[in-house]
């Protein structure tokens, strides 16, 4: 299969370009987008074929459920059951944005996107490329990150060619994803709010709107989840094909992976390092990525991915990654990075 990719305006999509991605996904076929966290590889939300074919060009688990991205309130009321009060109050505070609300799904959602279970995850992006193309369909795109299953996920267009060339027919280019990580889940499900994945809508965030917020105790203690109702609970995701090592946040942490770094180069391995602006000089190592200034960690957010997959790309053979403080954003960025390091933590 030849992969397209067809440069589109963020800012203003042209008509003639998104009908083309229309029609493919009509076809019942997949179609790589922006939106403002991530790439999504989208198909027609609602046909089960179509969807299917999103988990043979992952090559990814069938029990990882997924979420459907819709461009209106209306569109959530033709997949949702009993729309709370407290959900409606989030999504008109945070949509369109990166923020999945896990509802009680409707009949006419196809089980492959739930995993069977009677919950579906929706967000509407904050994308205009995306908005567009969900309107244009007129039904909901079912749409995970554009990567195949494990790796980083893909901010870029190149990204996304890099990991689906021959396996989907087309790619939106609507430029680099805004945030860099995926959104932040919260389960209204049971009546309490729960985050099952964090990203950059924050804790401190939801707990202006609600008494409680609660953190998913896999998310603080590593827990295996056997039956996940929200994509990144189960499965080793944004995975370099080097090993890699992440250092938790210290006093010390420069000079722990110094000596770490000293004692696999004396082994013969390639070795990387992810600091941050401020760490740069603490090292004198040959490969070394800076992932932005510890002050403004939306801007190491953004940059996560895209960096990993650059100092992977040079074949080191050991990634070494400075941990943050798990405050704010930086408990999703933590989050990335230690299902990146496949939980390998120094």
């Amino acid at each position: 299969m030849e992969t397209k990719i067809l440069k589109v305006d963020p800012l203003n999509p042209e008509d003639d370009l998104m009908n083309i991605a229309v029609g493919i996904l009509k076809n019942k076929e997949l179609v790589a987008f922006p939106t403002e966290t991530v790439y999504g590889l989208g198909a027609a939300g609602l046909i089960s074929e179509a969807v299917e074919k999103i988990f043979i060009a992952k090559n990814r688990p069938q029990d990882n459920p997924l979420i459907l991205h819709v461009c209106s309130i209306e569109m959530v009321e033709q997949i949702a059951e009993d729309i709370s009060t407290d959900a409606r109050k989030l999504m008109n505070e945070f949509w369109p944005g990166p923020l999945t609300i896990i509802f009680k799904r409707k009949a006419n959602v196809p089980d492959v996107i739930t995993a069977g279970l009677d919950t579906v995850a929706i967000r509407m992006p904050d994308n205009k490329i995306a908005l567009k193309l969900i309107e244009k369909l007129g039904m909901p795109i079912a749409a995970p990150s554009a990567n195949t299953s494990g790796k980083p996920s893909p901010t870029c267009a190149k990204d996304v060619y890099e990991d689906m060339k021959g396996r989907i027919p087309l790619i939106i280019d609507g430029g680099d994803a805004r945030v860099g990580l995926e959104s932040t889940v919260v389960d209204l499900s049971k009546g309490n709010a729960m985050i099952l994945r964090p990203g950059e809508i924050t804790i401190d965030d939801l707990k202006k709107y609600f008494e409680r917020v609660e953190l998913d105790p896999a998310l603080l203690d590593g827990r295996e989840i056997k039956k996940p109702i929200a994509p990144g609970q189960k499965y080793r995701h944004y995975a370099p094909k080097a090993e890699m090592i992440l250092f938790t946040y210290s006093d010390d942490m420069t000079s722990r992976i110094n000596k770490k770094y000293d004692e696999l180069t004396n082994q013969g391995k390639k070795v990387g390092i992810l600091t941050v602006d401020e760490n740069l000089g603490k090292y004198d190592a040959n490969i070394i990525f800076s992932l932005g200034t510890e002050k403004d960690l939306k801007t190491v957010a953004h940059n996560l991915f895209k960096s990993i997959r650059e100092i992977d790309n040079l074949g080191v053979d050991v990634i070494l990654c400075e941990g943050v403080k798990e405050d704010g954003i930086g408990l999703a960025i933590m989050n990335r990075l230690k299902k990146s390091s496949g939980g390998n933590i120094a």
